[in-house]
């Protein structure tokens, strides 16, 4: 017995070293190398004259001139050439400055710098229409080609506060001008440990490097979509079934792997998500390669039992907890250095499970051998990812299709033991069967039924809900313009009245045209005033709409100044609008996102209450400055007037409804229902400004309205 126990333990031994070399040699063809790149740069010149690159793009390699701690423009370096001569240090590209020795200093990773490399190119590539295929660069960078600026991401700046990072992968197209492309790109880096150009820029035709670059995205996608779903997919399972452990540890351990894929390569959640924050990508990325160790572990405890050790358990647990806590807690700068450390914690994770496997698979436990091969191949490529982002590796991201392989492979061995459950599970119901039958029947028709009424009942209680609300927001605003026009009419009305009675009576008969002419102006007065009552109740309770879109305050503006410039130049006042210098800054003109009609009616409120307090030959001023808030642009809409001013004690109170401030001297002669200011604070605030005003009650008020710029673009 004993030597056919042991003639079986060879023939499992054999089995796995065949099985770790078909790993190692899978492993190798998935991740293998390309050729290096033929031609490289030499003291900033690459000479491509030799090669068709619109046909065979050529990764960038070799000497770059390199200028420390300066963020400088292809002028600037002309210029500098022209004054100094060529005084350039040379980097090796790709590489990071971390560890260049610099005046007999080795350089950290945090800092900002310009590099340089000329390209020379073939007659045939000169007319051709070439593109840059720009990988990651931490963290934020500038790109001129022939000194044109193409390409900018994040924000580039000599200190951290400056400095805003961003990761992408894009392509930028240019049409050389000659046989000389001349690149030069500003690097900044304050928040990750590794600065600088570290992956290689592809230069190619534009075409065939847009062709590759869709195909690398749509094989990223198709593997994080599959790595997705099949970990939603076991998820789903355990749910259904949380009995088994495994189905929970799988789906977790595949779908954290898919949310990773989304992360790193193409980056394809910044594509999808330009706006992404930048630190929270990178501390999910962290936290999941902080954690992934862990749960293949617990997978692989739920699949063989009684093969990891407690103290082992004990032990990942405490240092996969340790590593989390500093990645959430500390700054991308201090957690990014621990990359290598968390690599070792991964591998000797699989390199453990790894032992366990072999273990299994020598008492022939099913699944230990196909278990043991793709672990071979996931760990080949993981070890190489970990190489490859502390630039030990040229090969590229390879764990996601390593990944994809491992989780299909788990996934056929899920499959089989739940199809073996399953099997086991109708041979014992089988009995139970036709008794349950009609039981089940008629527990799903009752289920249906039940559903189908509270679904019903759900969405007629949502109507009647919806129809509530609306009636009581319609009753709340007819009751408030009902105590509106009750408050505002009785006293013209009451005088009416006392008119048209005197009129009857003949109180006064050679008065009485006089009086029809006054009961006609009040008629008049009070049908506008409950046109502004009814409006301004409406605003109120937020039943007008407003159709909101992007407007250059400036147009906006010009128009506005063309349509009442008549009306107030007739009234015997000069109206001047002043927009300063800011047509001039074309690229910085402020944007608000409006309603052109309802703001316009707000700005001729404002315009309107001007002309009425201020004298004959007197002056309206429209004016616009910016003004920037908590990092966030206003655009400031000044109306000026010259009468006589508000007293500062009715400042505040100006803007509510019906108060009317008196002036001396003019107060018996100046007419209108005290609604229009209040009604230019609510179409302001409902544009997320706000609206003030200044006196000093003797020369004249300022009404400034502040509206928040948008970005263009946005």
């Amino acid at each position: 017995m004993r030597g056919i126990h042991r003639i079986g333990s060879r023939t499992i031994l054999l089995h796995i070293v065949v099985a770790v070399v078909v790993g190692l040699v899978i492993s190798y063809a998935v991740i293998s190398s390309p050729a290096p790149p033929e031609f490289q740069s030499e003291e900033g010149i690459l000479d491509l004259t030799q090669v068709h690159v619109s046909e065979n793009p050529i990764k960038l390699k070799g000497e770059w001139a390199f200028y420390w701690q300066e963020l400088l423009s292809p002028a600037d370096i002309q210029i500098r050439s022209a004054r100094d001569g060529n005084n350039d240090r040379w980097i090796n590209i790709p590489g990071s400055w971390l560890g260049y020795r610099l005046d007999g200093q080795q350089l950290n990773g945090t800092g900002f710098a310009t590099f340089r490399v000329v390209i020379q190119l073939s007659e045939q590539d000169r007319n051709e229409r070439l593109a840059l295929r720009l990988p990651t660069i931490f963290n934020a960078y500038k790109l001129w080609v022939n000194g044109e600026l193409l390409e900018e991401v994040g924000v580039v700046g000599q200190d951290r506060s400056e400095v805003t990072p961003q990761l992408a992968t894009n392509l930028v197209f240019f049409q050389p001008k000659n046989d000389r492309v001349e690149l030069v790109m500003q690097v900044a880096n304050f928040h990750h440990k590794r600065g600088g150009i570290t992956k290689y820029i592809e230069l190619g035709g534009s075409d065939v490097l847009t062709v590759r670059k869709n195909l690398k995205i749509a094989a990223e996608m198709f593997i994080t979509a599959s790595l997705l779903v099949i970990g939603v997919y076991h998820l789903l399972l355990y749910v259904l079934r949380r009995k088994d452990m495994a189905p929970l540890y799988f789906g977790l351990f595949t779908t954290l792997s898919g949310i990773r894929s989304l992360l790193v390569g193409e980056l394809l959640l910044t594509q999808l998500w330009p706006s992404f924050p930048w630190g929270l990508q990178f501390k999910i990325e962290y936290l999941i390669l902080c954690i992934i160790g862990y749960i293949i572990t617990m997978y692989f405890d739920s699949i063989f039992p009684n093969y990891v050790s407690r103290w082992f358990h004990l032990v990942t647990r405490i240092v996969t907890g340790a590593f989390c806590i500093v990645v959430v807690v500390t700054p991308a700068i201090i957690y990014t250095k621990m990359l290598p450390m968390i690599g070792v914690m991964v591998v000797f994770h699989m390199v453990y499970l790894m032992v366990g496997l072999v273990k299994a698979a020598i008492r022939r436990m099913e699944g230990a051998l196909i278990f043991l091969l793709v672990s071979v191949v996931g760990l080949v490529t993981v070890v190489n990812d970990f190489l490859y982002y502390n630039e030990w590796s040229r090969i590229g991201n390879t764990s996601p299709l390593g990944l994809l392989v491992f989780t299909i492979a788990q996934m056929i061995l899920l499959s089989s033991r739940f199809t073996r459950a399953a099997s086991n599970e109708e041979r014992i119901a089988l009995e139970l069967q036709v008794a349950n039958d009609k039981l089940t029947d008629m527990n799903m028709s009752l289920e249906r039924t039940v559903q189908e009424r509270t679904q019903a009942l759900s969405a007629a209680h949502d109507d009647l809900r919806t129809s509530y609300d609306r009636l009581l927001h319609s009753e709340h605003g007819r009751k408030k313009l009902l105590a509106y026009i009750t408050h505002d009419l009785r006293m013209p009305l009451s005088s009416m009245l006392g008119y048209v009675e005197a009129v009857q009576d003949r109180v006064k008969p050679e008065r009485n045209e006089q009086y029809l002419k006054y009961i006609r102006d009040n008629t008049i007065r009070i049908n506008r005033m409950i046109e502004e009552l009814s409006f301004l109740s409406h605003l109120e309770t937020g039943q007008v709409s407003f159709v909101m879109e992007p407007v250059h305050v400036i147009h906006f503006l010009c128009g506005f100044f063309e349509q009442y410039e008549l009306v107030v130049r007739d009234a015997g006042l000069d109206f001047m609008l002043d927009i300063g210098d800011a047509e001039d800054q074309r690229p910085n003109l402020p944007v608000v996102e409006m309603d052109a009609q309802r703001l316009n009616q707000a700005l001729f409120n404002l315009v309107s209450n001007a002309m009425k307090f201020t004298s004959m030959g007197g002056l309206v001023r429209i004016a616009l400055t910016v003004d920037e808030v908590n990092h966030t642009r206003y655009a400031i809409i000044s109306v000026q007037d010259s009468g006589t001013g508000i007293p500062q004690d009715q400042l505040e109170q100006i803007f509510d409804r019906n108060y009317r401030y008196g002036r001396p001297g003019v107060e018996n002669e100046v007419e209108g229902s005290g609604l229009g200011l209040a009604i230019c604070r609510e179409i302001v605030q409902a544009h997320g400004g706000t609206v003030r005003a200044e006196s000093d009650g003797k020369t004249g008020s300022i009404f400034h309205v502040s509206l928040p710029c948008i970005v263009e673009g946005r």
